[in-house]
């Protein structure tokens, strides 16, 4: 059994999706219903004794400044590539603090914390069972074992979360690839987890960590924003959300 450290919390794109409202605020700074979705984040790991917690900021990076003083073990890390690079680059400037991390997204709510817990037995990503087409990506387990990710999505699979654990191991391949792909490919414009799931797929045994859908919220764009909390309906017309 392994035993998650430390924390690296995803913070630093655009949010292009959820535009307006993420040309003045951040998107994991974005308070939905009153609350930031970074603060069910933040506060899940706490609740789980994860206090090694580090936040990859870019965009409005300085409107994160506050968390290091409201939150125990909160420490920034910058992004400099944010604004012409995915986000492994994201990952890649957090390289040195994967090893026995949790990684995830900070623009995202979550309502168990017990999603978050830090024993784990083997690397790999949360997930919820679909019968139901999805466009998310879809995992194609057996026996345990993660065999195959679809970008597209589908139906009957494993859909993935932005949580993941990472044992030592691991953590130090994930390192290695991360370098190699970054530094040697140029290999900008992809997703961290494409690391893992696609370039080099055969040197990882991922696994799952299976949840309920309604333990946590991913919330995409500005219409599921304004589904979420009413008050953001008037937005797009001048109207402001305190």
């Amino acid at each position: 059994m392994h035993k998650v450290e430390r924390a690296i919390i995803m913070a630093a794109g655009i949010g292009k999706r959820m535009q307006p409202v993420t040309l003045y605020t951040p998107k994991p700074m974005v308070k939905v219903n009153g609350i930031r979705m970074i603060d069910t984040v933040i506060r899940g790991l706490h609740q789980n004794g994860i206090y090694e917690i580090y936040v990859v900021v870019g965009h409005l990076k300085d409107q994160f400044r506050k968390l290091e003083k409201e939150y125990e073990g909160v420490q920034l890390i910058e992004n400099p590539y944010y604004a012409v690079c995915n986000n492994i680059s994201s990952l890649y400037v957090a390289r040195d603090h994967i090893e026995n991390a949790i990684i995830l997204d900070g623009d995202q709510i979550i309502y168990n914390p017990e999603i978050l817990t830090p024993e784990f037995e083997r690397s790999g990503y949360n997930c919820v069972w679909t019968d139901k087409e999805t466009d998310e990506w879809l995992l194609t387990v057996r026996n345990g074992i993660v065999e195959e990710c679809s970008r597209t999505g589908g139906k009957g699979g494993w859909q993935l979360y932005s949580v993941s654990r990472w044992t030592s191991e691991d953590g130090k391949k994930l390192k290695r690839h991360l370098e190699m792909e970054f530094e040697q490919k140029k290999n900008t414009q992809i997703y961290w987890d494409d690391v893992a799931l696609f370039c080099y797929p055969e040197e990882y045994q991922l696994g799952i960590r299976k949840m309920n859908r309604e333990d946590i919220i991913e919330i995409d764009n500005l219409n599921e924003l304004m589904q979420m909390d009413p008050g953001y309906q008037n937005y797009e017309m001048g109207g402001a959300v305190s």
